[in-house]
């Protein structure tokens, strides 16, 4: 066996009936490689479903010398002292073997929580990507009321910190951005970010959400303590509806989401943390699905509504995507007019599909065939608006779930489409 290998679970294999030739082929494994600590954990759980509660006592317990907060490890080292414990004495006493060499084990998930208080952030970016963006809003094309509503709601009283503090208007709370998917919302946020100078740091659902309970709420206290070390910052949080899912329409079984919508609050409110300099934007596609209390004063407070790019918005789309490219004769705003209503993402594709037939005839030809006004003609006909389901979707919950007023920007559109 290779050491740090990790061998796959079988079903079955952490009950009483472990065959005891895997238990002795990854205690030779563990032997050959003794820093893994993920196989380690899972030798101590198969003793622990053989019954051999001493021997995965002693292996958990090495696991949390390295890692004291390693849930596997500990849930090992409570199963195991409750055996222990229900039987005859054992020696050493099992929780004194737990501790090892100062190891300390908690008895409660408040005392494993409350370890992670006085614990640091990664100092290095471990969640996220953490860039210095080199676009700004001047590089949106078209698009002009989307610009106009960021330069109102959010650009202009940061310039101007004296005319806001005449007004009285805060810089607390986020922005949301919402719409139908490839309409270019993470594109704009990039943008924001350069516009005020700021690092970007964009956070994904993977980037969150952990198997283990509590990881993710560490997960989260992580990533805005990152943002307040890196501060001007623009924390961006993509796909936000499933990150703080509305808590109602969870499941009796999703109490562990329900601490993350809540940890997620109070990271917003900044109660035990200083969220000055640190602008919170995130995006979405189902705004129906996010938990209300986000969208309250101070938090996501700002909406905004990002839909398929207009004409000037178009035509430098599929510039930027034929640009560098061979073409002859090709006349971009002709393929703008056919396009009403497709997004960012069907124009990539439009092009991708006239560069592959361009490709096609050149390999037939031997010779360069450049891409032609027919050949996107012929893409844009192969491609249809994406964006027709999602619409389906918001028109029902905008004409008849809008109690909040959140869809009213979206209705003129509907009414126009």
């Amino acid at each position: 066996m290779v050491p740090g290998t990790i061998l796959p679970r079988v079903p079955g294999d952490t009950g009483d009936h472990a065959d005891p030739g895997l238990i002795a082929a990854i205690d030779a494994a563990v032997a050959a490689d003794a820093t893994n600590l993920t196989l380690r954990c899972h030798l101590a759980e198969l003793l622990a479903g053989a019954g051999r509660h001493a021997e995965a006592l002693a292996h958990a317990a090495k696991v949390l010398q390295a890692a004291r907060d390693h849930p596997g490890a500990l849930r090992v080292v409570t199963e195991a002292t409750s055996a222990l414990g229900a039987g005859p004495p054992a020696e050493p006493e099992p929780r004194e073997a737990a501790l090892g060499a100062g190891v300390e084990v908690p008895d409660t998930a408040d005392e494993l929580l409350g370890q992670w208080d006085g614990t640091d952030a990664p100092s290095g970016i471990d969640i996220g990507e953490l860039t210095a963006p080199s676009v700004r809003l001047t590089d949106v094309g078209g698009m002009e009321e989307v610009k106009r509503r960021l330069e109102l709601s959010f650009l202009a009283p940061l310039r101007h910190p004296d005319l806001r503090a005449q007004f009285g208007k805060s810089m607390r709370g986020g922005l949301l951005l919402w719409g139908p998917p490839g309409c270019g919302k993470t594109f704009i946020a990039r943008a924001l970010a350069g516009e005020v100078g700021a690092n970007f740091y964009e956070v994904g659902l993977t980037d969150v959400l952990d198997m283990w309970i509590g990881s993710s709420e560490r997960n989260l206290r992580a990533i805005f303590d990152t943002a307040r070390r890196n501060r001007p910052c623009v924390l961006f949080f993509d796909e936000i509806d499933a990150i703080g899912q509305k808590r109602t329409a969870l499941r009796a079984g999703g109490t562990a989401m329900r601490g993350v919508v809540n940890q997620l609050l109070a990271e917003l409110d900044g109660a035990s943390s200083d969220n000055e300099s640190i602008f919170v934007l995130a995006a979405t596609n189902h705004p129906w699905d996010v938990d209300p209390a986000l969208l309250r004063p101070g938090r996501f407070d700002r909406t905004l509504l990002v839909l398929p790019p207009d004409p000037p918005a178009r035509e430098a789309i599929l510039r930027l995507h034929l640009s560098g490219k061979p073409t002859v004769g090709v006349d971009v705003r002709r393929i703008v007019r056919s396009t009403e209503g497709y997004s960012g993402a069907d124009l990539a594709l439009i092009c991708d599909h006239a560069v592959e037939r361009a490709m096609e005839a050149s390999l037939r030809s031997g010779t360069v065939h450049p891409v032609t006004q027919k050949d996107l003609i012929d893409a844009a006909g192969e491609v249809r608006p994406s964006v027709g389901p999602w619409l389906d979707t918001a028109r029902n919950f905008a004409l008849y779930g809008n109690d909040g007023g959140i869809y009213d920007d979206l209705l003129p559109y509907l009414k126009r489409r």
